[in-house]
C-alpha cells in the first residue's frame, strides 16, 4: 500500500472515531444500506477500525446504543457489539483495555434498564448473553448475576422478561456456572410462574426453566424442579383460557423441547401432563396449530425411546384417546373434483392440514410404540369406521391401516387374514376415493408385510388389482392399481408371479395406450417391476411389449411428457436386463442411439430425464457387459459431473431471527448441527447419490475395462467417504473403493493398463486405504461402519502385500477404536434395559440394534483373518497389541 493511500485511510479513521459523532453514524447507516457497493465500502472501513483501534470502535458503538435517537442505529449497534464480543476467530474482548471493558459492561446493563423498544431489548439480551458466556466462568463479570436477580424481583415486567431471556441463553451456553445458584433460581422461577400476570414474562421464565433443567446433570438436581411442573403446565392452560393462543403455542413449543430432551422429568406427573395435552388436542374451539402442537408433544414423548424406554406404553387409555383424535383428523377431507381430474398421481386435492398431520402422526406413533400396543387399539376403533355409511370413514380406516403397517408389521402378519379381508372388501366400494385408498393400503402392506402377504394371498390380491385396472371412468384408480402391482411384485418370487403374467401384462399394454399420462406412467412402472421380478419368464412378452416402449421413448418429447419418457427408459432397461443380452441386443443398439442423442441435447436442471438416464445406462451396461465399453466415452462425463455436484446448502444460526421457513418446501431438508441450522436442496443430493451408485456399478461390471476412468473416479469418490449430508452418497463411495482397486489390479495383470505397472496399484492403494481408515474414525452410522470395515477387508485382500507397516498400524489403532465405541454403545443399551418402564417390546428393539454391532464385530474378525493370511508371522506383534481388546470377546457368552 503506498503512502498516500495509507494517509487517506488514517484520515478517514480519525474522522470516523473522532469527537464529531456524524461520520460514525454515517458509517453505521452505510452498513445497513441496500446498495452492495456502499455496504462493502463501509465493511472495509469498519474492519479497519476493528484492527487499529478496537477500544474506540466498541465505545462508539456502546455510545450509539445508549444515546442514538434512531431505533435502527441502536438495533444495529447491539448486533455489531454482539458479533465483536462473540468468542470466535475474531474475538475482540481480550484486546480491549480494562477501562473499555468496564464501560461496555456497565453501558449494556444500563441500556437493558432504559431501552423501551422490545425488539432492541431482545438484541441487547443476546449481546449480554454472548459476552457473559465468554467471561462469566472466569468471574469476569461479578455484577451480572446480582443485576439479573434484582431485575427478576423488580416490579417491571420488561426487566423480569429481560433477565429470564438472559438466564435461558446462559443455561444453554454455560449452564454449569449457574448451578451454584440453583436454590435462588428455583424460588425465582416458582415465584414468577406462580404469580406473574404478564404472559411475556411467564413465557420467558418457562424458556429459562426448560433450558436450565436441560443443563442439570444430576437427577437429584432435576428432581428439585419437579414442583415447578404444575405451574409450567398452568402457564399453558391460562394462556388458552385467556384466548391468547400465540402465547400458548410458544409454551407448547418449549414443552415439546423438554419432552424430547428430558422425558423422565415428566414421568412422575405424566398422567396429568399427557391428560392436559390430549384435552387441548380434543378442543374443537382451538386453532389447528395449537391442537397440532399438543399432539406433537405426546408423540415426541412416545418417540423419546432412548431416554425413557417404554414409558408411554404404560398409559393405554391415553394411546386409545390419541388414536381416536388422529382418526378424526383423517376425516377432514373433501371430495374435491380436482382430485378426480388430476393430471399426476401426487396431486392430493381435498386433503387438509389436519389430514396430513393425522397421517404422519399415526405412522410415527406406530413406529415408536410398536404393534403390541397399537394393533389392539386399531382393532377396537377401525371396525366402526368401516361399518359407517360415510365414505370419509371408510377412507380414514384404510389410510390408517397403511400408516401403521410399518411400525406394527410383526403383529399384523399374525392377523393377516383379518387385515387383508378388511382392505379387499373396500376394492368394491361405490366411492372412487375409497377404492383408491384400498389400493393404496394393499401397496403399503405389500411392502411392510411382505413376503408373507405375497406368499399367502397372491390368489386374492393380484386378481383384485387386475380388476381395478379396468376402472376406466376413474384413471386415478387405474394408475394407482398399476403402482400397487409394483409394490406387490417387489417382494415376490417368479414362481408366484408367473401364472398371473398373461392377465397382468395384457392389461398393462391396454393402459400404455391410454390417453391419460398418469395411467401410462403407472403402467410403465408396473411393467418394469413385473419384468424385474419374473426375469427370464418375461421373454414371451418381449416382442409384444418392446415396440410400445420404444415408441414412447422416441415420441414423448414435449416438456409435459418428460416423466413419461424417463419412465420408458427405466422400463426398457429393466426389461432388457430381465430377458438378457441375446434377446435384447438389437433393440439395445437403437435405444442407445436415442439416449446418446438426448445426452447431447441441452436439458433443463429440473428435468427428471437426467437421473433416469444415468440409471438406464448402468442397467444397459449390466445387460451388455463388455459390449458396453464403446459407449463409455459418452456416458462418463455427465456421470462424473453429477457425482461432483456441490450440495446447495444454506447455513443460518439455529436461533436466528430471520428463520427461513422452508418447512413447506419439499425440495429442502433442514438439519440442525450444534448452533447452526443447515438447509439442503434434496434433489441435488439424490442426483449425486444416484451418480455415485452408478460409478460403482460400472467399475463392478466392467472390471479391467473400467481402467481408463479410475483416476477421475477415485479423486471424485474418495473425498465423499466423509460426505455427511447424505448417507447414500457415503455408502456408494464406500462400495466403490474395492472395485476401483480390483479394476486396476486386473488391468495391470492382463496387460490392459496403458503401460502402467504394479507401482500404480500401490499408489492407488496408498490413496484409498488410509482414506477409508480415516473415514471410519468419523463415521456416525453403525451400518455404514460395518460397510466400511467390509470394504477395507476387500481392499486388503486385493492389495495385500502392497500395504505397508504404517498402514497396518493405523488399521489396528482404528480397530481398537471401533471395538471400544461398539462396546460402549452396547453398554448404553444395557443401561436402557434397566429403566423403570423397560418392557419386552423395548427388549426387541434393543436386540435389533445389537445385531448391527454383531455385524461390526464379524467384519473386524474378517479383517484380522485377512491381515494374518497376508502378513503371517510379521503380524504377531500387532495381534498381541489387540489381544486386550479381543480377550473379553472370547468368553463363552460371546
Amino acid at each position: 500500500m503506498d503512502d498516500s493511500t495509507q494517509q487517506l485511510q488514517q484520515a478517514q479513521l480519525a474522522a470516523i472515531l473522532g469527537q464529531d459523532p456524524t461520520p460514525f453514524e454515517a458509517l453505521i447507516s452505510s452498513l445497513m444500506s441496500s446498495s452492495n457497493e456502499q455496504r462493502s465500502q463501509a465493511e472495509l472501513a469498519f474492519n479497519l477500525c476493528k484492527q487499529t483501534d478496537p477500544d474506540s470502535l466498541s465505545l462508539k458503538l456502546a455510545h450509539l446504543l445508549q444515546f442514538s435517537s434512531h431505533a435502527e442505529a441502536r438495533a444495529m449497534s447491539a448486533v455489531l457489539l454482539r458479533k465483536l464480543l462473540t468468542r470466535d476467530d475474531a474475538y475482540l474482548w481480550p484486546r480491549l483495555s480494562l477501562a473499555a471493558q468496564s464501560s461496555i459492561k456497565s453501558i449494556l446493563l444500563t441500556c437493558i434498564q432504559h431501552e423501551q423498544t422490545k425488539s432492541i431489548v431482545k438484541k441487547l439480551c443476546d449481546t449480554v448473553s454472548e459476552l457473559a458466556s465468554g467471561i462469566l466462568p472466569e468471574n469476569g463479570w461479578p455484577e451480572l448475576l446480582p443485576f439479573m436477580f434484582q431485575c427478576v424481583s423488580s416490579d417491571s415486567p420488561k426487566l423480569q422478561e429481560s433477565a429470564f431471556l438472559i438466564f435461558a441463553q446462559l443455561s444453554q451456553y454455560i449452564g454449569e456456572t449457574l448451578i451454584p445458584f440453583i436454590k435462588e433460581l428455583h424460588s425465582v422461577f416458582l415465584q414468577c410462574l406462580g404469580s406473574s400476570s404478564n404472559f411475556d414474562v411467564k413465557i420467558a421464565a418457562l424458556n429459562a426453566v426448560i433450558n436450565f433443567i436441560q443443563c442439570l446433570n444430576s437427577s437429584s438436581d432435576r428432581d428439585r424442579f419437579q414442583d415447578l411442573l404444575p405451574a409450567m403446565i398452568r402457564t399453558l392452560t391460562e394462556a388458552l383460557n385467556n384466548g391468547n393462543e400465540a402465547t400458548a403455542q410458544e409454551a407448547l413449543e418449549l414443552l415439546i423441547e423438554l419432552a424430547g430432551s428430558e422425558p423422565r422429568f415428566l414421568r412422575r406427573q405424566l398422567v396429568d401432563v399427557v391428560g392436559s395435552m390430549l384435552q387441548i388436542a380434543e378442543a374443537e374451539s382451538l386453532e389447528e396449530g395449537t391442537r397440532h402442537l399438543a399432539i406433537e408433544f405426546v408423540i415426541t414423548l412416545a418417540e423419546a425411546r432412548e431416554r425413557a424406554p417404554g414409558m408411554m406404553r404404560k398409559l393405554p387409555q391415553f394411546i386409545s384417546r390419541l388414536f381416536a383424535i388422529l382418526m378424526r383428523m383423517l376425516l377432514d377431507i373433501e371430495d374435491d373434483p380436482a382430485w378426480h381430474s388430476a393430471e399426476s398421481e401426487d396431486e392430493d386435492a381435498g386433503e387438509t392440514g389436519n389430514y396430513s398431520v393425522g397421517q404422519e402422526c399415526l405412522d410415527r406413533l406406530a413406529i415408536s410404540l410398536g404393534g403390541n400396543t397399537i394393533v389392539p387399539v386399531a382393532s377396537e376403533q377401525l371396525p366402526a369406521y368401516l361399518a359407517a355409511p360415510e365414505w370419509q370413514k371408510h377412507h380414514a380406516a384404510l389410510i390408517a391401516l397403511a400408516q401403521i403397517a410399518e411400525g406394527c408389521s410383526k403383529v399384523m402378519i399374525k392377523n393377516l387374514e383379518q387385515v387383508v379381508s378388511m382392505v379387499l372388501n373396500s376394492f368394491y366400494d361405490p366411492h372412487p376415493r375409497v377404492r383408491w385408498a384400498a389400493i393404496n393400503a394393499i401397496g403399503q402392506l405389500s411392502t411392510d408385510l411382505g413376503p408373507d402377504l405375497q406368499n399367502q394371498y397372491h390368489q386374492r390380491v393380484l386378481p383384485a388389482l387386475a380388476s381395478a385396472m379396468d376402472d376406466f371412468p376413474n384413471p386415478r384408480v387405474q394408475a394407482h392399481a398399476a403402482s400397487a402391482v409394483l409394490n406387490f411384485s417387489e417382494n415376490c418370487t417368479p414362481e408366484i408371479l408367473t401364472p398371473y403374467l398373461d392377465g397382468i401384462v395384457s392389461k398393462l399394454l391396454v393402459l400404455l395406450q391410454n390417453g391419460k399420462q398418469m395411467v401410462q406412467e403407472g403402467a410403465l412402472t408396473a411393467l418394469a417391476s413385473v419384468a424385474d421380478s419374473s426375469q427370464e419368464h418375461f421373454q414371451k412378452y418381449y416382442d409384444a411389449v418392446m415396440p410400445y416402449l420404444k415408441a414412447i421413448l422416441v415420441n414423448a418429447t414435449d416438456k409435459s411428457n418428460r416423466m413419461l419418457r424417463a419412465k420408458s427408459m427405466e422400463c426398457i432397461s429393466l426389461v432388457g436386463m430381465a430377458v438378457g443380452k441375446d434377446k435384447f441386443r438389437e433393440d439395445a443398439k437403437q435405444v442407445m442411439e436415442v439416449l446418446m442423442s438426448l445426452q447431447g441435447s441441452q436439458m433443463e436442471a429440473d428435468d427428471p430425464t437426467t437421473s433416469y438416464m444415468l440409471q438406464a445406462w448402468a442397467r444397459l451396461c449390466k445387460c451388455l457387459g463388455q459390449d458396453f465399453l464403446p459407449y463409455m466415452t459418452v456416458v462418463m462425463p455427465p456421470l462424473l459431473q453429477s457425482a461432483q455436484l456441490k450440495p446447495d446448502v444454506t447455513i443460518t444460526s439455529a436461533d436466528s431471527d430471520n428463520d427461513i421457513d422452508d418447512s413447506d418446501d419439499e425440495s429442502m431438508e433442514t438439519i440442525t448441527l450444534g448452533d447452526k441450522r443447515i438447509a439442503i436442496k434434496t434433489s441435488v443430493l439424490e442426483e449425486k447419490a444416484t451418480a455415485c451408485n452408478m460409478l460403482c456399478c460400472y467399475a463392478d461390471e466392467l472390471k479391467e475395462g473400467f481402467f481408463p476412468w479410475i483416476d477421475q473416479v477415485a479423486t471424485t469418490l474418495v473425498p465423499l467417504l466423509k460426505f455427511y449430508f447424505h448417507e447414500e452418497v457415503r455408502k456408494a463411495a464406500v462400495s466403490a473403493m474395492p472395485e476401483l482397486l480390483r479394476s486396476a489390479k486386473l488391468a495391470v495383470e492382463k496387460g490392459l493398463s496403458q503401460g502402467r505397472n504394479e507401482s500404480y496399484v500401490k499408489q492407488l492403494s496408498d490413496y484409498i486405504i488410509p482414506a477409508l481408515v480415516e473415514a471410519l474414525h468419523k463415521e456416525p452410522d453403525t451400518e455404514i461402519c460395518a460397510n466400511m470395515l467390509d470394504a477395507l477387508n476387500e481392499c486388503l485382500q486385493i492389495s495385500g502385500p502392497l500395504v505397508d507397516e504404517g498402514q497396518v498400524k493405523s488399521i489396528i489403532d482404528e480397530i481398537k477404536q471401533v471395538i471400544t465405541a461398539s462396546s460402549s454403545r452396547k453398554r448404553e443399551r444395557a443401561e436402557r434395559a434397566k429403566a423403570e418402564d423397560f418392557d419386552a417390546e423395548e427388549g426387541e428393539l434393543i436386540k435389533e440394534e445389537n445385531e448391527q454391532e454383531e455385524e461390526v464385530f464379524d467384519q473386524v474378525g474378517e479383517i484380522l483373518g485377512t491381515l494374518i493370511k497376508t502378513f503371517k508371522a510379521s503380524f504377531l506383534p500387532f495381534f498381541d497389541e489387540l489381544s486386550t481388546y479381543l480377550t473379553p470377546m472370547w468368553v463363552v457368552s460371546r
